[in-house]
């Protein structure tokens, strides 16, 4: 069987104030392409398939002229990630024709999207974003589980092995795909970006890989680069897909890809990128104005999307407006004199890359010459993650 994944569209978003929605367009029409091509039996979208939980009206067209064209082609199977509504999304799901699987609810987990070929069958476990304070009491079964993203994927998991359990031997045979929205770590660094929503509960956001041991392949959703986080183990095989086009110039030397996946009888038999073409290429140049303006090397990024980062010592006069005569797609630029850390693009300038706890820690220090103390460091967790609920809930 072969399984086309893909998450994090995010339609709907803008970059530094373009509107994407034509290049996603783009993007997809080209996902769709890919599925016809090379034949794939399902497609699968982990998440975050809009930008926030309103999309605009076109974005909404847009998945549904996509999902349509896709549908033709293949099963399709779409969870929810931390970006979308749940409830907009799976909207008029049971509605929809049966080759077209929406599951946004948590009622929904340990209930597989059922396959077959001529090895027999492949069970699909889609998992929406497990939000634990959403989602902890249902699925501890009316006992609250601990406040993590580990203890409600261990829950969702426990779901699918009882499912397993009760098809005995016809589940001994068959192969097993789990779809997840979460920040799931294991032997190696999972690269971030700076275009990821923070997800941190109680401090913590992350979920250990071991959790999903004894299933044949997982798609996973919510980081933006393509990698694994993990090499196979025992069998299971993790892998981020990343979003089909870059959002951040964090993104900048991504190679963005969906992946292509074959099932052999025993599993996982192959694993395979597929590149999407990208709008236009993305660069973050660093120099002085002069540089910047003069140097023959970055002739080739004047059609890019670019960051520009000048390094004078006193800010130039008209930096802008002389700048974007060579780089007319300027969307960010930052005055750094050399040896300055401001604007240096780390710490409070990206979330992903720092807790909010350790930045709200060091700023009291620094103001007051005293560490915080636990309960001031308890408050600012519950406001923080009170604003991130309100965040997911808009």
């Amino acid at each position: 069987m072969r399984l086309l994944h893909t998450s994090d569209w995010h339609l709907g978003r803008s970059l530094h104030g373009v509107d994407l929605l034509e290049a996603q367009a783009a993007a997809l029409d080209q996902i769709v392409e890919i599925a016809r091509s090379s034949d794939v039996d399902a497609v699968l979208v982990s998440g975050d398939v809009f930008d926030r939980a309103i999309p605009p009206v076109e974005a909404v067209r847009l998945l549904e002229d996509t999902m349509c064209r896709l549908a033709q082609y293949a099963t399709v199977v779409v969870t929810s990630g931390n970006h979308d509504s749940a409830i907009r999304l799976g909207y008029g799901s049971r509605l929809f024709p049966a080759g077209l699987h929406v599951v946004t609810a948590v009622d929904a987990v340990g209930v597989p999207v059922e396959l077959a070929d001529e090895y027999g069958a492949v069970l699909i476990y889609p998992f929406p974003y497990l939000d634990p304070d959403g989602c902890r009491v249902q699925l501890g079964d009316g006992e609250p589980l601990e406040r993590s993203h580990q203890a409600v994927c261990t829950a969702a998991m426990r779901r699918v092995s009882a499912d397993l359990a009760t098809r005995g031997l016809f589940a001994a045979s068959a192969r097993t795909v789990v779809m997840a929205h979460a920040f799931v770590v294991g032997g190696f660094p999972v690269q971030t970006s700076e275009s990821e929503r923070d997800i941190r509960v109680g401090g913590v956001d992350s979920v250990p890989s071991g959790v999903f041991d004894g299933i044949d392949y997982v798609a996973l959703g919510h980081v933006h680069g393509a990698q694994e986080p993990r090499a196979a183990h025992d069998g299971t095989r993790l892998r981020y897909s990343g979003s089909p086009l870059r959002y951040s110039f964090s993104e900048a030397e991504h190679e963005k890809s969906v992946t292509i996946v074959d099932l052999g009888p025993d599993g996982v038999a192959a694993v395979e990128p597929v590149a999407i073409t990208q709008p236009r290429p993305m660069a973050r140049l660093t120099g002085t104005l002069a540089e910047l303006l003069t140097s023959r090397s970055l002739r080739r990024h004047e059609a890019s999307w670019v960051q520009l980062t000048v390094t004078d010592a006193g800010r130039p006069e008209q930096m802008r407006e002389r700048l974007v005569q060579r780089f007319p797609h300027l969307l960010e630029l930052r005055h750094q004199p050399v040896d300055s850390a401001i604007g240096s693009g780390t710490g409070v300038a990206q979330p992903s890359a720092a807790d909010p706890l350790e930045v709200a820690a060091g700023f009291v220090e620094h103001v007051t010459g005293f560490s915080i103390t636990d309960a001031e460091l308890a408050s600012f967790r519950d406001a923080h993650e009170a604003v991130l609920a309100a965040q997911r809930e808009s």
